[in-house]
C-alpha cells in the first residue's frame, strides 16, 4: 500500500505510529529510580495512567503497591497496583472517590519510602477532589462551561488548580517526607509539568487573582461561594519553592513532538516531502482548519514552502467554542473547516484524531477527509456549513463513514494531523 494507492490507509497507518510513539510500555523503564530503603507506593491518573501501571509492573523488581484512576474503558490488567475507573471530560463522584484514596495511600510515608507517581492527560478531570466549601456539584457545572467557552488548556486547568485540594503541587506535598517521582505523558502544547493534568506535583506559579481573571475573559459565572474562595488562602497553590517539594522530581516519558517525529519518518521514507508545523497548535479548531487549508493551496499553487508529494504535519490542542446542539471534537471540527476551505482541491487527503482516540465525548478518535468529501455529502443532502455551525463533526462524518475509531489507545499526547498532498 503507497500513499498514492490508498491516501487514506496511509494517513490511519500514520496515526497508528504516532500512537505507538508514545505507549508507556516502550517508555515507561527509560525513567525509573532506584528503589527505596522502605515502601515503593504507586498513585496515578489520567487516560494513560493504567497503560503506565502496567508497565511499570512488567518492569519494577521489589514490592509494588498502589492506586491509579484512569478513564472508564481504559483500564488496563494490574496485578499489584489497583486501577480504579472515572469520567473524563466531566468529573464524577467515582474521581471524587479515586483522589481520596489516593491522598490515604501516600499519608504517613517517610523518607526512606519512593512515590512513583504516573500521570497523562486527562488527570485533571479523573482528580476531581474540591476544597472545602464547594461541591463536586460545583465542579462539575464549572468543568462543563470551561469546555464549552473555547478556553484554552493552560487557562481550564489554573481555575481547576485554584479550585482543588490535590492540584497544583497539592499531591507532592502530602507525600512529602517521601520521595516523589513522577514520569507524565505529555498532552499539552510547550510540554509543562505544571499544566499537564493541572500538575498534582508540580509547584504553581499561577494565583487565584490569575483564575478569577480567566473566568471574567469568558464570561463564566460561579456561585458566590465559589467567587469567595477564590479570595482566600485556602485556593494558593502549592509555590515551586516550597520545601516539600524539594524530593519531587518530574520527567516526561512521552511528548506530542515524538509522535509527529514518529510520522514524520514514515512519510519521509515513502517518499514525501515533509512539512511539520509543530505540537504547539492552539486555537479556534474551525480557524486552525482554515489556515492549514491556506498552507495546503499553497503547495498545490505554488509549490511552497513544500512541494508535491507532500504532507503537513501538527499537533497540539484546539479549542471549540460551542454554539451548536451536535456531537463534536475538536478534530473533526477542525476537519469540517478544513474540508470548507479546501472545497474539494484535488489531490489532497487530511486525518485528523485524538491520540487517547476520544475526540469531545466521542468513542471516536477522529475523521478523514479527501477531494470528495463535500461532494458525498451533497449526495446525502447533508450541508457541511451547517454541520459546522450547529458543532456537529461526528454526526456529518458518520453519515460519510469517515471515522477513524481505535478504542482507547491508553495513552494520551493530545491531537495529530495530517494532510497529505498528492
Amino acid at each position: 500500500m503507497t500513499f498514492r494507492q490508498d491516501p487514506d490507509a496511509f494517513l490511519r497507518s500514520l496515526f497508528e505510529i504516532a500512537v505507538a510513539a508514545a505507549d508507556p510500555m516502550e517508555q515507561v523503564a527509560k525513567y525509573l529510580p532506584e528503589p527505596p530503603k522502605g515502601r515503593t507506593v504507586v498513585v496515578g491518573a489520567g487516560k494513560g495512567s493504567a497503560r503506565m501501571a502496567e508497565a511499570l509492573e512488567a518492569c519494577w523488581e521489589g514490592p509494588l503497591e498502589g492506586v491509579v484512576v484512569t478513564r472508564y474503558g481504559h483500564e488496563a490488567p494490574c496485578r499489584k497496583i489497583e486501577i480504579l475507573s472515572a469520567s473524563h471530560p466531566v468529573p464524577d463522584a467515582a474521581g471524587e472517590r479515586a483522589a481520596k484514596r489516593i491522598l490515604e495511600t501516600v499519608s504517613g510515608l517517610t523518607e526512606d519510602d519512593l512515590v512513583i507517581v504516573l500521570i497523562s492527560g486527562g488527570g485533571s478531570a479523573l482528580l476531581s477532589l474540591p476544597p472545602e466549601g464547594i461541591t463536586l456539584a460545583d465542579k462539575i457545572a464549572l468543568n462543563k462551561a470551561l469546555l464549552r467557552s473555547g478556553a484554552a488548556i493552560d487557562e481550564m486547568n489554573c481555575v481547576r488548580k485554584h479550585l482543588s485540594a490535590i492540584k497544583g503541587g497539592r499531591l507532592a506535598a502530602a507525600i512529602h517526607p517521601a520521595r516523589c517521582h513522577t514520569l507524565l505523558i505529555s498532552d499539552v502544547p510547550g510540554d509543562d509539568p505544571a499544566i499537564i493534568a493541572s500538575g498534582p506535583t508540580v509547584g504553581e506559579a499561577t494565583t487565584a487573582e490569575d483564575a478569577r481573571a480567566i473566568l471574567k475573559r469568558y464570561a463564566i459565572d460561579v456561585p458566590d461561594h465559589v467567587a469567595r474562595h477564590l479570595e482566600t488562602e485556602d485556593a494558593r497553590c502549592i509555590s515551586p519553592e516550597d520545601t516539600r517539594l524539594q524530593h519531587a522530581e518530574n520527567h516526561i516519558i512521552a511528548t506530542p513532538f515524538m509522535s509527529l517525529a514518529a510520522a514524520a519518518q514514515k512519510a519521509r521514507d515513502a517518499g514525501l516531502d515533509v512539512l511539520v508545523l509543530g505540537d504547539t497548535i492552539e486555537g479556534e479548531a474551525k480557524d486552525v482548519g482554515i489556515v492549514h487549508s491556506g498552507i495546503a493551496h499553497s503547495i498545490v499553487h505554488h509549490g511552497v514552502p513544500v512541494k508535491r508529494p507532500a504532507i503537513i504535519l501538527s499537533g497540539g490542542e484546539t479549542s471549540v467554542t460551542v454554539k451548536g446542539e451536535g456531537r463534536g471534537g475538536r478534530n473533526v471540527e477542525f476537519l469540517l473547516s478544513l474540508a470548507i476551505d479546501l472545497n474539494g482541491l484535488e489531490g489532497v487527503h487530511a486525518l485528523a484524531g485524538d491520540t487517547d482516540g476520544v475526540d469531545g465525548r466521542e468513542e471516536v478518535a477522529g475523521a478523514v477527509i479527501g477531494p470528495d468529501t463535500l461532494k458525498r455529502a451533497r449526495t446525502l443532502g447533508i450541508d457541511a456549513r451547517a454541520a459546522l455551525a450547529d458543532n456537529d463533526g461526528h454526526g456529518f462524518f458518520e453519515a460519510l463513514g469517515d471515522q477513524v475509531i481505535t478504542g482507547p489507545t491508553l495513552t494520551n499526547v493530545n491531537d495529530f494531523r495530517a494532510i497529505l498532498i498528492l
